[in-house]
């Protein structure tokens, strides 16, 4: 099962290349912002992340329902979780 997670845009990496870090849940990855590029996303702005993209921009309230919401899932959102802690975006 795939997910999108929501995830806190913490640093912009390369304004260029639009990659940023996100933190979910604590975990720290690089991701690309290129399909958001147009919405001005920045650091402290949510995102909804799914196979290291962005996808849509969320504000703060949306991201917390939804992760409220997902964690219900248990074992399939523990196992993205995990799957999200072991890749790497290069």
């Amino acid at each position: 099962m795939c997910l999108g997670i929501p995830g806190e845009v913490v640093e912009i990496v390369d304004d260029a290349e639009h990659l940023a870090t996100v933190a979910v849940n604590g975990v720290r990855r690089a991701i690309s912002l290129t399909l958001v590029a147009d919405e001005g996303v920045g650091v402290g702005d949510w995102v909804l992340v799914h196979v290291g993209f962005a996808m849509s921009r969320i504000d703060a309230d949306e991201a917390a329902a939804t992760l409220a919401q997902i964690q219900k899932l248990g074992q399939p959102y523990a196992d993205e979780m995990n799957a999200y802690a072991e890749t790497e975006i290069a």
